[in-house]
């Protein structure tokens, strides 16, 4: 198989044990009872706020794409790409250093655990370090990327003051005051914006596929500084 073919592979198989957690994890939530909304569909419905739930969205779709064309690295899908690889970095980081163990979890709910923090994030670094593009991360495409982990902790802070809900114990406000929570925000926003700068310098130096000419042409042309 060629190189593209496998590249082919490993997004589909990406995006599939993400379709596959995420429908474990949206049954594990329908048959369970407790928690904070007492409806079934407000359960289901709350699964959708969690940064882990989005990212992993995120990454599928992004795979998906690269299923029907591996070279697909135009500047907005790049900064797609690389968010979703960066915040699966982040999740599958952040989950097995703070969060992980907090919940005794069993059957459906263990098993979309296992694949959605600890397979889906080594599936996306793999994937991106196996099939590139390479060329394709600029100053503006790592700005972009930053958009969406910024719009979700905008939106999760606003909808936990309305609600009293935070998807993670370290953004409850409620409990730990806008303060910690902001400095906490901060560590989480350092380490992002660390990887991003790293995946920018393995871009360039990593052997793999080449972007487009536009795309090749327009990172070649930025100027170094804004790398």
């Amino acid at each position: 198989m060629r190189r593209d073919g496998w590249a082919r592979l490993l997004a589909a198989v990406t995006a599939l044990v993400v379709i596959a957690g995420i429908v474990l994890q949206i049954h594990a939530t329908a048959t369970s009872t407790g928690g904070f909304f007492s409806s079934k569909g407000e359960r289901i419905a709350n699964i959708f706020c969690f940064f882990t739930i989005l990212s992993n969205l995120l990454l599928a779709v992004t795979n998906a794409v690269l299923v029907a064309d591996p070279h697909r690295c135009t500047p907005i899908f790049s900064a797609l790409r690389l968010s979703a690889v960066l915040s699966m970095i982040v999740t599958g980081v952040v989950f097995h250093i703070a969060l992980a163990g907090l919940h005794d979890l069993h059957g459906t709910a263990k098993v979309a655990d296992l694949l959605l923090h600890t397979v889906s994030p080594v599936l996306a670094v793999v994937g991106w370090l196996y099939a590139g593009p390479r060329g394709a991360i600029d100053g503006r495409v790592v700005g972009l990327s930053v958009g969406y982990p910024v719009l979700w902790l905008v939106a999760t802070l606003i909808r936990g003051a309305v609600v009293g809900f935070y998807p993670y114990p370290f953004l409850d406000a409620t409990t730990h005051g806008y303060l910690r929570v902001a400095v906490n925000s901060v560590i989480v926003a350092a380490l992002f914006l660390g990887l991003a700068a790293g995946a920018a310098w393995l871009d360039r130096r990593l052997p793999g596929r080449a972007a487009t000419p536009a795309v090749a042409i327009s990172a070649a042309s930025t100027p170094q500084g804004g790398r």
